[in-house]
């Protein structure tokens, strides 16, 4: 009961992050536009002004701030090939890899196990509130374990947007986590996690609780049958749910953790909250949803190729 189950889940998370990679990447390179006219607007002030203040006047030097156009993700992808080269959609996979392995595994087998621990012998069925706790569970704790391969990935794959002389160059998802323990200390490679834990309790939960019911929910009425279908459809259902919920989040993991501290600097975000209402404050409220389109464009590909790909593999380690 217990090995199979992160088998499972590992294969198919692996397959999944591969294929849709150069999607995730677009979608961490929209989630920092903006990013650089959000750290001008901090600096020209000495306090963050509080969430419900009124906006400064035209005449205030925030006003002045310049904001970078914001392109959609065609014309993102179309920019890295142009500038950076096919390979450059693939930049970080061996952490995209080196977390799949780590955090999905650990988070598909443990909500493979408790689903199977609370799911009522009799009926065959486990509640929705009890397939959430169970994502919840799983996805914190998988958060946990693959936090340091989930911040070399974004470092990766935002390295190519900065100026040559201040790209950190990392050759690896080995060579990275070595250079942050070095020049950063070992605990910069969990910055962010509690942002990591909280999204990943709610892709888990949204994501594998939806999936089930969906999928349940379509064969109790009869609508479709078990089989290749209704796992794209109930998959697609799945990720769109995880996309909607996780993306404000999303969004503020991706800046934490790449946000560079230099030695003796302030850094430029203290903490979660601090980045949300800097980001807020000069990008406005939907800044949340950068890079929705996307992530939506990502997470339902994802999910499908995710829950395509495990039930197939089930298919095949029946008998073990």
């Amino acid at each position: 009961m217990g090995v199979k189950g992160f088998v499972e889940g590992g294969i198919a998370s692996i397959i999944a992050g591969c294929s849709t990679h150069p999607l995730d990447l677009i979608k961490v390179r929209m989630q920092l536009q903006g990013e650089a006219s959000a750290s001008a607007s901090v600096q020209t002030t000495q306090t963050l002004r509080p969430a419900l203040a009124f906006p400064p006047p035209n005449n205030t030097t925030n006003a002045h701030v310049p904001v970078a156009p914001r392109v959609g993700p065609v014309a993102v992808g179309v920019r890295i090939v142009q500038q950076e080269g096919v390979a450059a959609l693939f930049s970080g996979i061996s952490a995209t890899v080196l977390r799949q392995t780590l955090y999905s595994t650990t988070r598909m087998g443990l909500y493979d196990m408790l689903k199977k621990k609370w799911t009522d012998p009799n009926t065959k069925n486990m509640p929705l509130g009890k397939k959430i706790v169970a994502g919840l569970i799983a996805g914190g704790i998988g958060a946990a374990v693959g936090n340091p391969a989930d911040v070399a990935m974004v470092r990766m794959q935002a390295d190519g947007r900065l100026p040559a002389a201040q790209r950190r160059n990392y050759k690896s998802v080995v060579d990275a986590i070595t250079q942050m323990s070095k020049n950063e200390g070992v605990t910069s490679l969990w910055r962010g996690s509690s942002l990591t834990v909280n999204r990943a309790m709610l892709v888990t939960a949204s994501q594998l609780a939806s999936y089930d019911e969906f999928k349940e929910m379509i064969l109790g009425k009869g609508l479709m049958k078990d089989g290749l279908g209704i796992h794209v459809t109930a998959s697609f259902a799945a990720g769109f749910v995880a996309a909607v919920v996780t993306n404000p989040v999303d969004v503020i993991k991706t800046r934490v953790m790449n946000m560079k501290v230099e030695p003796g600097a302030a850094p430029p975000y203290n903490g979660a909250l601090d980045c949300a209402m800097k980001t807020i404050k000069a990008e406005g409220p939907m800044a949340l949803y950068k890079g929705f389109i996307p992530t939506i464009s990502r997470q339902g590909p994802f999910t499908i190729v995710l829950f395509v790909t495990l039930e197939q593999v089930r298919k095949l380690l029946k008998d073990f």
